[in-house]
This record gives C-alpha cells, structure tokens and sequence, in this order.
C-alpha cells in the first residue's frame, strides 16, 4: 500500500513510521537520563523547587496572570474549549 492509500502525505519523520516502531523510539525518551537524574518522581519537594526557581526567571512585569485575573481566567477558558473540542462541559437541562 502506498502512503496515499494510508491517508499519508509522507513518507519522512516520526508521525509516518508505524505505531510500533513510534513505541520503541518513545520507550526510549527517558532512558538518556540517569536514574539519579530523575528524582521528581522520588522528591515531589525538588519539583517544587524547580517549579518556583522556573516561575523566579520570569520578570514581575511579565507575569501578566498575577497582574491580570482576568487574563488567566479567559485563558483557562480558551484551554478548556480546546482540550473539549469547543463542546460544552455542563449537562443538557432535565425538562
């Protein structure tokens, strides 16, 4: 079968190899890093860490969602439409 009869327009790159070939590269993703390495899972307090020392990077004035509630809240519902393919979330009404 062709890549055209597959419903794919390529031939290259990780998205057109078949599914177990993905799994055995993707199995591999965390493998480059040693055991030591990989300690968030052990120390949920060095996650933490990591993720205030991440949020410290970013200048005050840049940081418009602390600034701006507002802002977050329609970026929460801009994320929300997305991740729900833009159907609502809520029940039909019981008539």
């Amino acid at each position: 079968m062709s890549a055209k009869e597959g419903g794919r327009t390529s031939n290259r790159g990780f998205a057109s190899m078949d599914r177990e070939r993905q799994r055995q590269i993707a199995s591999k993703g965390g493998e480059s890093v040693p055991a030591s390495k990989r300690s968030f899972s052990k120390n949920p307090e060095l996650a933490a860490e990591a993720g205030r020392k991440g949020g410290r990077s970013v200048p005050a004035s840049s940081r418009s969602f602390s600034r701006d509630p507002s802002l977050a809240a329609e970026a929460g519902r801009k994320g929300g439409q997305a991740s729900h393919g833009g159907r609502s979330t809520e029940l039909p009404d019981a008539d």
